[in-house]
């Protein structure tokens, strides 16, 4: 990948554009909870860049900041049109931007990345089928927002706890 690369992105509704320049950080799957509640699927796919290499060229941002059950703060950046998360900080990584893989025009040029990390695999959901080398179950930072995997953690003679949802502040 070309460390002068440009690569172009925005939010559903075109409202929201913007630039990446140069290599990519990190490029992670991400199974925590975190990142399932935010993309409302099995797994955040985050491209991580120095603050200073995104450019945002069109539209304004919103943002929603809170705090997980370890109080690390998440400040995520969205479109207020369309609602689409773009670009997010948290506080494990100072200086750095997440940008959400599926916002760039050419979606997949980060998979040439050396960078490339799975990640809190422990909440990695049964039906998905994502590998790499580097791949770790959990980090010393985190701490879900919700309880890992309920149906699947409780032995058969144990009934199934609620759900444990925290409020976002």
């Amino acid at each position: 990948m070309n460390e002068q690369e440009t690569h172009t992105g925005g939010c559903s509704c075109g409202a929201v554009r913007y630039e990446s320049h140069g290599k990519p950080t990190r490029a992670a799957v991400c199974h925590c909870r975190y990142c399932q509640t935010r993309t409302g699927s099995a797994f955040g796919m985050n491209v991580y860049f120095e603050d200073s290499q995104i450019k945002v060229t069109s539209g304004e941002l919103k943002e929603y900041s809170f705090s997980n059950n370890a109080n690390r703060h998440f400040h995520n950046r969205f479109c207020p049109k369309c609602g689409t998360t773009v670009f997010w900080r948290i506080e494990m990584r100072p200086g750095w931007t997440g940008v959400a893989a599926g916002t760039f025009d050419a979606p997949s040029f980060w998979f040439e990345t050396d960078e490339a990390v799975q990640i809190f695999t422990r909440t990695k959901a049964p039906f998905v089928n994502v590998s790499f080398s580097d791949s770790h179950e959990t980090a010393a930072y985190y701490s879900p927002t919700h309880n890992d995997h309920p149906g699947l953690m409780i032995r058969e003679d144990q009934e199934l706890q609620s759900f444990d949802l925290i409020a976002y502040h």
